[in-house]
């Protein structure tokens, strides 16, 4: 017999009439084969072609604190605060370009992976500096500043979540690996998506307002970028075989110290994600449980709710053609059960006839944008402070900081009635949505023209919406003085308007006369003054 020593002999046999051929002699690769493989691709051809002198020379040379450094910080947070101010995302962008707070970030990344202590310490006094001084110019741009809204630009700032760690993280990713790889031309679009000057600006912002909110969510959202980036910073160089001075142990340290700060992270915005859905909705649960008690006439002229009072406070108005005496409490019922939370509505309701054609339609609308862009323009022109709004001192103004309240009694201005001081008020409230502001107006004429609408088919009436306007001031201002309301007009329209009145708990008084329907002031009891 003979024998056969080829290393690529085969055998060969049959199964079900197949035959099959296999080589004897060449064993499968093995997965630790796979693995050294990769390893070694990794450190010859990837670790390998990174000259990781020269990355680190640059990185510490761009975290060095210097006049260029300190001029454009300034330049960008001056151009940030004035885009917020202005909502406008182009001008916002370009201080996101200009922003050299990226570099001393990463530097706290590749220091803490190569276990340089000077270069951490260098690279954490240079951002400092910058972000100290950033808010502290961009507080005095607002303090200075006639215009102290809360944009949409920055209220999208001032409630950090989960996703904006993840853009973080993989911003983070990007810049490092760019910064490695000698790619710093990404730079500019990682400076894009993490935008860490318009949140140092916002709170400047909240600094300079004494806008808690506005400054703990913005500085929250900042920080988040600031360490999530230094940390990945920090992961990535590791990854690439950035070497450390640091021992096994504590390395191992390092790494969980690292894990305990993105947990520590996580955890509260993670809560932040889920109370935003929440609040979405729980927003539209409310619109749709105000909506299914009327008919499909009526129309949801604006709901505000506010979620950070016990119980929530939900403000609605309803112009419908006809009234539902019993809607507030059905709602207020169901709201409380669907949201598993107290709920506290105001359910105002104005009958304003019975047809929903486009011109009815047209017109409201037409009188909400004339009224909404009148007061709009009142707020823009005197919310800097509630004193510069009353035409005060700042000693005059009543402030409640435990229960944030403010009160202030206001100068009389020239040509401005009662509806101008209400939409104030309202417009200011607005601005501080934490707040509870009362505007204290000077004693003014009630408005003398309160409008109402022909009987329809069915006999109903009720106020015209100019009308409805003029009994929500009248309403209003009942709230500010201790004098009673005397209406003045014929006797339906009289009974009519006391009668609405009368169910928003305001004291009402008639007397017959002449022409439009008008309210005056009463007599104060005990007194013998006449109404102004």
């Amino acid at each position: 017999m003979g024998t056969a020593t080829a290393t690529a002999a085969t055998a060969t046999g049959s199964a079900a009439g197949k035959s099959y051929t296999k080589e004897v002699g060449r064993p499968s690769p093995s997965f630790g084969r796979v693995v050294f493989s990769l390893r070694r691709y990794w450190l010859q051809d990837v670790i390998g072609t990174v000259n990781q002198a020269a990355v680190i020379e640059k990185r510490r040379a761009e975290c060095a604190l210097s006049e260029r450094y300190l001029f454009m910080t300034a330049m960008s947070g001056a151009i940030a605060v004035l885009g917020l101010l202005l909502s406008s995302p182009a001008v916002v962008i370009g201080a996101m370009l200009l922003s050299p707070l990226m570099d001393p970030i990463m530097g706290l990344g590749f220091a803490l992976a190569i276990g340089d202590y000077q270069w951490l310490k260098k690279s954490a006094r240079s951002l400092a500096w910058g972000t100290f001084m950033a808010i502290g110019l961009t507080s005095v741009v607002v303090y200075l500043s006639p215009i102290q809204t809360i944009t949409p630009e920055i209220a999208a700032r001032t409630q950090p979540n989960l996703f904006d760690l993840f853009v973080a993280l993989f911003s983070g990713l990007a810049g490092a690996y760019a910064m490695i790889r000698g790619r710093d031309g990404t730079i500019v679009g990682v400076a894009i998506a993490t935008a860490l000057m318009p949140p140092l600006a916002t709170v400047g912002f909240g600094l300079a307002t004494w806008n808690w909110t506005v400054f703990s969510g913005a500085l929250l959202l900042y920080v988040t970028n600031l360490i999530t980036i230094a940390l990945t910073a920090w992961g990535l160089a590791r990854l690439y075989g950035f070497k450390t001075s640091l021992s096994q142990r504590q390395s191992v340290y390092q790494n969980l110290a690292v894990v305990a700060v993105f947990i520590s992270l996580a955890v509260p915005l993670a809560f932040s994600l889920q109370q935003i859905a929440w609040q979405t909705n729980s927003q539209r649960i409310v619109r749709s449980e105000i909506e299914e008690k009327f008919d499909a006439r009526a129309r949801l002229d604006g709901v505000d709710v506010e979620f950070g009072t016990t119980p929530i406070a939900i403000s609605a108005t309803m112009l419908t053609p006809v009234l539902r005496p019993d809607a507030e409490a059905e709602v207020e019922r169901a709201l409380t059960k669907r949201l598993g939370e107290p709920v506290e509505l105001t359910l105002t309701q104005f009958q304003v006839g019975t047809s929903a054609s486009a011109a009815e339609q047209a017109q409201l609308s037409a009188a909400r944008a004339s009224e909404e862009a009148s007061a709009q323009a009142r707020a823009d022109a005197l919310a800097q402070r509630l004193a510069l709004v009353a035409g005060v001192l700042e000693a005059d103004v009543v402030v409640d900081r435990t229960r944030r309240r403010a009160m202030v009694r206001a100068q009389r201005l020239d040509g401005a009635s009662l509806e101008a001081y209400r939409a104030l008020e309202q417009r200011i409230a607005r601005t501080e949505p934490d707040w509870s502001i009362e505007l204290l107006p000077p004693l003014s004429d009630l408005p003398a023209n309160i409008a109402f609408e022909e009987p329809d088919d069915e006999g109903e009436v009720g106020p015209t919406v100019d009308g409805a306007r003029a009994l929500t001031v009248i309403e209003w201002a009942s709230s500010r003085f201790d004098l009673p309301i005397v209406l003045v007009g014929s006797s339906e329209q009289t009974t009519l308007a006391a009668d609405i009145l009368a169910k928003r708990g305001v004291s009402v008084q008639t007397r017959g006369g002449f022409g439009p329907l008008r309210a005056e002031w009463g007599e104060a009891a005990g007194s013998s003054a006449g109404a102004p």
